[in-house]
């Protein structure tokens, strides 16, 4: 059976991609020189929060993610990034290919909200490979790509910001159910506000500085009491 290895030796933000999408550069490598027709590869990256440091500000930007610092010794749990296919082409022994991975910048999204966090310094990456490998010289073999194959690897947070600002310029995206956006939608209607930002912005401004309960968002930005009076 062939031994495969593989690396990550960078990524760079996709600038003409229609959507957020990182690039990363992987290098395969056969062992003894092995002749390769095709590998069909399939590829599961993980943020591993556990191997790098965090400065006051990303520890209270985290804290919706891993809870108190004093607790992070157990809730630093690896985070699912992406899970991505690749066709690796023909070759003998090395070949470099492009990982093109879309991402998301839905605050949902647990990664989303762990890289935005983040405000330098590097994502610690795990990639996990598996798949089907087209082999031989004289013949055609197949043989799978072990699941214990995997690479290390450590992304700048500039990349992904570059990324964010090449889509989303100075701006942020959140997705909202249905029945709020209906109520967005007709508060901004009835008070003929110009723009989202606009109407956001007058919510917040009439939520006043009281905090409401964690338990109705949409009540600290209308800050009304539910409650309707016949």
């Amino acid at each position: 059976m062939t031994e495969f290895s593989f690396a990550c030796t960078g990524v760079r933000a996709d600038r003409f991609a229609a959507g957020p999408t990182l690039v990363f550069r992987l290098r395969v490598t056969a062992a003894g020189n092995a002749r390769v027709h095709a590998l069909a590869l399939r590829c599961q990256i993980r943020i591993e929060p556990a191997r790098r440091t965090y400065d006051s500000a990303e520890a209270e930007g985290l804290g919706d993610l891993f809870g108190e610092r004093s607790r992070w010794g157990s809730t630093l749990q690896p985070v699912q990034f992406a899970q991505v296919s690749l066709m690796v082409p023909s070759f003998t022994g090395e070949i470099e290919a492009d990982l093109v991975v879309p991402c998301t910048y839905d605050m949902d999204i647990a990664a989303t909200r762990y890289l935005t966090a983040l405000t330098d310094g590097e994502v610690p990456l795990l990639m996990l490979f598996s798949g089907t490998a087209f082999t031989g010289d004289g013949g055609f073999q197949v043989e799978p790509v072990p699941w214990d194959r995997e690479a290390a690897f450590r992304m700048p947070v500039a990349t992904w910001r570059e990324m964010v600002e090449q889509h989303f310029p100075g701006c942020g995206w959140i997705r909202l159910p249905g029945d709020t956006m209906d109520a967005l939608l007709a508060y901004r209607s009835r008070h003929a506000l110009p723009s989202w930002e606009a109407t956001l912005k007058a919510l917040l401004d009439a939520g006043g500085a009281e905090d409401p309960p964690r338990s109705d968002p949409f009540r600290a930005l209308t800050g009304t009491t539910g409650r309707t009076d016949p």
